[in-house]
């Protein structure tokens, strides 16, 4: 990987939510490969859904490559789907999807979606309703590499022009064409305020939910 400058974030880990398969066309590949390296130049490890495949295995190995830590997430019903081979940094199974989303969040500042199919929408889609509902304040972010989720941001501005979200909820939603543009977005987001759920009271219900499914794990 080539020399990289480095620059100053706020953040410390990312979340990056992306496809088990790499997609039919080269950008989908490049722009994975592309953010990883914006990671490594900004010095932010990387929180992911644990695979080796797809997107998912071009960027946890292009940051570890960088000397970027790696936290995979997964489920133990798709480690042997979705974890082909070697895998890098540190992968922690959990119990269930439930608790791979949970723990992705938890570790996480912020979050990034590159292209993916119903997986990775229904990522993406969950932190933008936690926002929402004021149980997190992080920035999220789309990847919208070569116009691949244009007709999500035109179904969402529908919704808004149709009273379904509230005009300031559609800012919950960042989106640039390539990755330094997209980083430096969320590096500048000023979250939302008008949940309706207390974030105190929420990490306090998810912290007794964790507990109980590593019993769950355990056994």
């Amino acid at each position: 990987m080539e020399k990289t400058e480095m620059v100053k974030s706020r953040f410390k880990r990312v979340c990056v939510f992306c496809g088990s398969s790499t997609g039919k066309r080269n950008c989908y590949r490049d722009a994975a490969i592309e953010l990883a390296q914006e990671l490594v130049s900004r010095r932010l490890d990387l929180v992911y859904g644990g695979g080796s495949v797809g997107l998912m295995g071009l960027v946890s190995q292009e940051v570890h490559r960088g000397g970027g830590h790696v936290l995979g997430i997964i489920p133990k019903t798709l480690m042997c789907k979705e974890i082909t081979g070697e895998t890098v940094g540190e992968v922690r199974p959990v119990a269930d999807m439930h608790q791979r989303k949970a723990e992705m969040a938890r570790h996480s500042d912020c979050f990034i979606a590159l292209p993916g199919g119903y997986g990775t929408l229904e990522e993406l889609l969950e932190v933008i309703t936690w926002a929402q509902l004021g149980i997190h304040d992080k920035p999220v972010g789309l990847l919208n590499v070569d116009g691949y989720y244009n007709y999500l941001l035109t179904f969402i501005d529908k919704a808004v022009d149709d009273g379904f979200i509230k005009p300031s909820q559609r800012h919950i939603i960042v989106s640039a064409p390539n990755a330094r543009e997209l980083v430096q977005k969320l590096e500048e987001y000023v979250p939302v305020h008008d949940g309706v759920v207390a974030k105190a009271r929420w990490e306090a219900e998810q912290l007794e939910l964790n507990a109980s499914l590593q019993i769950d794990i355990a056994r």
